[in-house]
């Protein structure tokens, strides 16, 4: 008796069965359906997304850079110095470059700076200093003259204002010419022979008659150790009166 499996039909796998389909006009090949699962489109929309997170962030720095290309105008007041103004105002190369951007309103004299003028500061003195590097790399950098000084009641306040911006020493020309007119009218040999400190043995001397023990004690470095000298009583004078009333344009009377 043959045995039965010899001639048993076989059958299709059920993955075979998976891509054969009958129809009317025959066999044909269907392809095997992708599971609604497929994440093929993820990676455009992570893209997308992080396209716009990124957008944003530009905006806040133009906003910040624009601020910073606005340039700020500062009024003089009294008491005010380059030096003072500068490092309130955190300008980068200090109170030189604050006076080389505002040379056409100051003058010649950086001490000379009067209540009500109004000078450019930040953006403009940057801007400045970045234009002007381009133009030093191709010629030999300017070489500033000193300033020179008359040897008079005007030319010593202007020598002292100008000592007095270096060290951040407030005042100004009208305020110190006023106590000088008042002190001395003007007479840097000028002494007070009559007067309490006198009798003490310490008599006011020079131009804003200064005793020696305050000349000493608020002596500016830079200027002469002489009492008499106009640009170092000055000063002097205007360094203790700084420090007891504020400035020198602070004192109506004696002092």
């Amino acid at each position: 008796m043959p045995a039965t499996g010899n001639h048993r039909r076989r059958t299709s796998s059920s993955l075979t069965r998976g891509f054969i389909a009958v129809s009317a006009g025959g066999a044909a090949l269907a392809l095997p359906l992708i599971g609604a699962t497929t994440a093929s489109a993820a990676p455009a929309q992570s893209v997308t997304a992080a396209t716009k997170t990124v957008a944003p962030a530009a905006a806040p720095a133009k906003a910040i850079a624009a601020a910073k290309a606005t340039p700020s105008v500062y009024s003089v007041i009294a008491g005010d110095t380059l030096y003072k103004i500068a490092a309130g105002h955190s300008v980068t190369g200090g109170w030189q470059q604050l006076y080389q951007d505002n040379r056409e309103v100051i003058g010649a004299d950086p001490g000379l700076i009067r209540p009500g003028m109004k000078l450019a500061i930040g953006a403009k003195a940057e801007s400045t200093a970045v234009e002007s590097k381009p133009a030093a790399s191709s010629a030999a950098p300017a070489v500033a003259k000193p300033a020179t000084y008359t040897n008079d009641l005007d030319g010593w306040i202007k020598e002292s204002l100008a000592v007095m911006a270096q060290h951040g020493i407030p005042g100004s020309y009208d305020g110190i010419h006023r106590n000088i007119m008042r002190e001395s009218s003007g007479n840097p040999k000028a002494i007070n022979n009559w007067d309490s400190n006198a009798a003490k043995g310490t008599p006011s001397k020079g131009l804003l008659q200064v005793i020696d023990p305050t000349f000493k004690a608020y002596h500016v470095p830079g200027t002469s150790m002489d009492p008499y000298d106009p640009v170092a009583n000055i000063t002097a004078a205007c360094n203790y009166a700084a420090a007891k009333y504020g400035s020198i344009d602070n004192v109506f009377g004696a002092y």
